[in-house]
């Protein structure tokens, strides 16, 4: 797509460059240093406190971790969870696309289209090849597809992608409930093993640990770790799907050959203030 701003006559020398058709991922710093940063400030707390090996406890450990993932495994599949591992690297890798950028290359493969006919455009599709969606939309047009069964078939593919995101998301939030539920019983374990053997006070304590430590590790792993990053998918969908939503109007819009400038106001109209884009003008 790069290369679609120096193919345009003349007058629209002035217009907006096309960049490339997808960035290269990037390590999202605000996760990782969120996640990093809250467990350092803990840990930081506990070495203060003058006895971090106090806050290891292997049973405690296995309530809480293997007890979430038994549990959530109840509600999904194993398959389910290991494929959606895939999806939750997003969340610290990722390629964030531009939403003004992605308009502006629809338009611009819609000028190209109106000056050229449609089939020029598989002049493009090799370069296309690095955004899949991208290209399939394009594709569906050199083959002649009509502009409303290009619709079709792109909004079925969105909501397809929806729907995996949400599923992953829901593992997450899912685990975020149960991991405090498993330091709860974690607790009561330890509290039925303290309580019944009062008579051995060497007993006491590691029953104590077992409590208290099932119900820190249960908040941490649901409120650090499980939520934030349920959280962080549902946004990284929401900036997906509004840029497939670009891709697959501008896409049926050159299908129905319509003006450009029509689309660009239709794109306007699904973008936020700051990113709505100017081509033409």
């Amino acid at each position: 797509m790069a290369d679609l701003a120096s193919q345009r006559p003349a007058a629209a020398a002035a217009r907006p460059p096309i960049a490339a058709v997808r960035p290269a991922a990037r390590l999202d710093f605000a996760t990782l240093g969120g996640v990093v940063g809250a467990f350092a400030l803990i840990g930081a707390a506990i070495l203060l406190g003058g006895r971090p090996g106090a806050f290891v406890d292997v049973p405690a450990v296995l309530i809480v971790l293997g007890g979430t993932a038994m549990v959530t495994a109840i509600s999904y599949s194993f398959g389910e969870m290991l494929r959606s591992a895939g999806i939750v690297m997003r969340a610290l890798v990722y390629q964030r696309e531009d939403p003004s950028q992605t308009a502006l290359n629809m338009i611009a493969l819609a000028d190209r289209a109106r000056q050229r006919g449609s089939l020029d455009l598989q002049n493009v599709l090799e370069q296309l090849r690095g955004d899949r969606f991208l290209y399939k939309a394009v594709q569906l047009i050199v083959d002649g597809t009509p502009g409303e069964e290009i619709e079709r078939i792109l909004h079925r593919e969105v909501e397809s992608t929806q729907q995996r995101h949400q599923r992953s998301a829901g593992i997450l939030r899912r685990a975020g409930e149960v991991a405090p539920a498993m330091g709860l019983i974690g607790t009561l374990v330890g509290l039925v093993q303290m309580l019944g053997n009062l008579q051995d006070p060497s007993a006491i304590g590691p029953a104590m640990a077992v409590a208290l430590l099932t119900t820190f590790y249960g908040a941490i792993l649901a409120n650090m770790v499980f939520l934030p990053l349920a959280n962080k998918l549902d946004r990284n969908s929401g900036l997906e799907t509004q840029v497939k939503q670009l891709v697959s109007l501008g896409a049926a819009s050159i299908g129905r050959q319509e003006n450009p400038r029509r689309l660009e106001t239709l794109l306007n109209t699904i973008l936020a203030p700051e990113h709505r884009v100017r081509y033409f003008d």
